[in-house]
């Protein structure tokens, strides 16, 4: 399977991810967030934005996912494929998050009890890198462009 499918895998089946952001001292942040993939290079959030990561994510856009394929058993989980995006997370105005937050919400219903709370958005990570990992081996770095074929 090529690395391109094998980061599409991921992102599709990935409902969990843990997301990198900066402080204002520009300090490393990481947190686990719910996910859905919108598109090949776009991943949705529901964020509270009383959340730390929200708040960092308003002074610096900058942020990377984790995504692990969380099927494999607790003792191969080191060597279960993963990606690692790089890339840059917008808020999305409420009056525009309609697709988003469809895609979003089908893939995490539960969240629909609270998606409408006035603190919660919808955010939107691009995707502008990825770093597979997907076995002895088998480590290749992906622009974004090689991912939208």
């Amino acid at each position: 399977m090529s690395a391109s499918k094998e980061i599409h895998q991921l992102l599709e089946n990935g409902t969990t991810a843990a997301l990198g952001t900066l402080d204002s001292d520009q300090h490393p942040f990481v947190t686990l967030v719910s996910i859905a993939a919108a598109g090949p290079l776009s991943i949705v959030m529901l964020l509270s934005d009383l959340a730390k990561h929200a708040q960092f994510l308003a002074g610096c856009p900058d942020a990377s996912l984790l995504i692990a394929d969380d099927s494999a058993s607790p003792a191969q989980r080191m060597a279960a494929a993963r990606v690692t995006l790089s890339g840059n997370v917008r808020r999305v105005p409420r009056s525009e998050d309609a697709l988003l937050r469809k895609s979003f919400l089908a893939k995490h219903p539960q969240a629909a009890m609270y998606a409408d709370f006035g603190d919660f958005s919808i955010y939107e990570f691009s995707v502008a890198e990825a770093h597979l990992v997907a076995g002895f081996g088998k480590i290749q770095t992906v622009p974004a462009s090689e991912l939208t074929r």
